[in-house]
């Protein structure tokens, strides 16, 4: 085994199958970060969507159409209408 990473998941694998609460605690930390991955990207897509929200507001403040503020925003004129722009 020349590769680093197959020798570690090998070793983690030896590991984990000889006891049972450390493949737990190995399963519920992976489990962990799993969700704490989730959380992050979900508090980015939010974010951006805010953030689309916020250009629109501005654009459409201007007298801008709703037309060229979808287009410029990404955001489609439902989306628009449903979030009271």
């Amino acid at each position: 085994m020349n590769e680093p990473g197959l020798a570690k998941a090998m070793d983690t694998l030896r590991y984990l199958s000889q006891d049972s609460e450390a493949r737990r605690l190995y399963e519920a930390r992976q489990k962990y970060l799993h969700d704490e991955v989730s959380m992050v990207e979900g508090a980015k897509a939010a974010g951006i969507m805010e953030g689309k929200l916020l250009v629109a507001r501005n654009l459409l403040a201007t007298g801008m159409d709703c037309a060229n503020v979808a287009k410029l925003t990404g955001l489609s004129e439902r989306e628009m209408k449903s979030t009271e722009l």
